[in-house]
This record gives C-alpha cells, sequence and structure tokens, in this order.
C-alpha cells in the first residue's frame, strides 16, 4: 500500500500579464486565492483529458444531479468505485470527497460562468454574491 505526498510544493510558470490579471479577477469572483484558483483550473483540465467517460460538466443534455452525482450511465457509486481502482492506493475519507466535490465546484463555476456570459446572473460586489441579472 503506497501512500500520497499530501505536502505541498511549489509550481512556478510565466503567463502574459493580461492572462494572470483575468485569472486573478476570475478568482476574486468566486472568492479564491490564486493558487486555489489555478489548483482548481488544472485539475479540472486534467479530468477532462484523464476521464473522457466522465459527464461533461455544463454540457447541454447532462441531466445530472448535482448532489449526488446521479445521471443516466453514471452514479455516485460508479464513480467512488472509478476513483478507488485509479487511485495507488487506499483513499481517505477526505481523498473521496474531494474527488467527487471537485466536480460539482467545477460544474457550479461552469454553470456560473454560462448563466454570466448569458447575462441571466452577475456578480455583485456590493451585495457581496451572485444576483439575478436582473436585479442590476
Amino acid at each position: 500500500m503506497s501512500q500520497q505526498d499530501t505536502s505541498r510544493s511549489v509550481v512556478k510558470t510565466y503567463v502574459p500579464g493580461y492572462q494572470k490579471a483575468e485569472w486573478a479577477d476570475h478568482a476574486d469572483e468566486l472568492d479564491m486565492s490564486q493558487s486555489e484558483f489555478v489548483r482548481a483550473m488544472v485539475q479540472a483540465g486534467r479530468r477532462k483529458f484523464d476521464l473522457p467517460d466522465s459527464p461533461d460538466s455544463g454540457a447541454e443534455g447532462d441531466q445530472s444531479d448535482p448532489v449526488s452525482g446521479d445521471s443516466e450511465g453514471g452514479d455516485l457509486d460508479e464513480r467512488v468505485v472509478d476513483i478507488l481502482h485509479s487511485a495507488e492506493g487506499p483513499c481517505t475519507w477526505d481523498e473521496l470527497l474531494a474527488a467527487v466535490s471537485d466536480d460539482i465546484e467545477d460544474r457550479l463555476d461552469s454553470a456560473l460562468q454560462d448563466l454570466q456570459a448569458a447575462g441571466r446572473v452577475r456578480y455583485s460586489g456590493r451585495d457581496g454574491g451572485y444576483v439575478p441579472a436582473e436585479d442590476a
């Protein structure tokens, strides 16, 4: 049985200034640190490459229940089994929770981006969160 190294390490990357500014703004909108934002986006991207048979977050026709993960062709039970099969050893409760809840966070982020792009929702700093666009 192998233990996963959960210690933190520094990762550096260089991006154009405009991109860092966009990421910083988006992280602020989501009330996340820039590190949390970049880590979440990298994990979301990896999931799309590593798990091509997983439900596409935010896709039209995706009838997944955002709480339970239930959908046609896959449910939370199957996701947990898949995660355990792909792990390099036993998974703790916290590791499993992080693995299944990241999907919900990614789907919420995607939904909020889509709703903002469609003009149905906006982020209000004054109100301290997201509001329907008609409340502008």
